[in-house]
């Protein structure tokens, strides 16, 4: 599956530790089309690398995806 155009959602909804952005917020490195501006690069965090769009993931729409992502970032959350 490739990534939906104008989404977004995987550089919103999750925090990313490496690169100090909390969930909810856009990565810095996410451009006016909501595209990665450091994709495939090795600056790109493992973590982005990592993730994969799947129907399960990206849903329908980009709300879908955005909900299904935060729903994530919550329940992996460290306690505290």
């Amino acid at each position: 599956m490739a990534c939906r155009p104008g989404c977004g959602a995987c550089c919103i909804a999750p925090s990313i530790s490496s690169l100090a952005k909390p969930a909810g917020e856009p990565c810095r490195h996410l451009d006016g089309d909501l595209r990665c501006r450091i994709f495939g690069l090795p600056e790109r965090p493992a973590c982005c690398s990592g993730l994969q769009p799947s129907a399960e993931m990206c849903g329908d729409d980009p709300a879908s995806a955005l909900r299904w992502l935060a729903d994530l970032e919550a329940a992996t959350r460290p306690p505290g």
